[in-house]
């Protein structure tokens, strides 16, 4: 089964178990989120459109993390002008996993620690109005989760496409064995692109997690 969702003036076609990139959203890793707003459901019977929503149904997500993606590069040139701007941009975004597609009428098998629906914006400006200006942070908010501590050091470059500069980017991640590397599944791995650029990449096509099972 599957569903069409719209978050963040977008549309995304997501199935259970999906790993999805959205537009930020007021939420943390951990927290269970839920988009009400579904256009299309399908792929088991006849299929589900709303008018331009499904009325009472939704989609439920585990969030995996809250990040900034990967960066884009913008530059101008005018010719013959002597004119060069190059800027740098990082934009917010949510990685979440989707857990549940309902139908109307369905009810939630998730036992979720914080539930919080993914776009409520005329809910969101009401809230600002009516909100008095905040006092000035006393501490600086922590970070969501800390790196494992590393559980030895393995010569990374082992792995196929591990080169001694790639490796020193794994250490400096916090990857320093070859049983940390046979752990990742797949969260974890989009994580570590968001650090490593072109982690991804080398990871599933040198099958990584395969190779540090058997070095490790």
């Amino acid at each position: 089964m599957y569903a069409v969702i719209k978050t963040g003036g977008k549309q995304y076609k997501v199935s259970e178990g999906d790993i999805l990139r959205v537009e930020k959203l007021d939420v943390e890793a951990g927290d269970t989120v839920s988009f009400d707003e579904v256009l299309m459901i399908g792929g088991e019977g006849d299929a589900l459109v709303g008018s331009p929503a499904i009325d009472g149904a939704k989609v439920t997500a585990e969030v995996l993390d809250v990040r900034k993606d990967k960066k884009v590069l913008v530059f101008k040139k005018r010719r013959r002008q002597n004119y060069r701007r190059k800027a740098g941009h990082r934009q917010w975004l949510t990685v979440v996993s989707v857990a549940e597609i309902l139908k109307p009428g369905s009810k939630s098998k998730l036992s979720a620690k914080s539930t919080k629906k993914a776009d409520a914006p005329a809910e969101k400006a009401a809230a600002k109005k009516e909100a008095p200006k905040a006092a000035p942070k006393a501490e600086a908010k922590p970070k969501a989760a800390a790196k494992a501590a590393p559980a030895g050091n393995d010569d990374l470059t082992q792995l196929t496409g591990v080169g001694p500069a790639f490796a020193k980017k794994l250490n400096e991640a916090g990857v320093t064995s070859f049983a940390q590397v046979a752990a990742w599944d797949a969260a974890e791995i989009e994580r570590l692109d968001g650090e490593i650029s072109g982690l991804k990449t080398k990871a599933e096509k040198g099958d990584w997690v395969a190779e540090a099972k058997k070095l490790g």
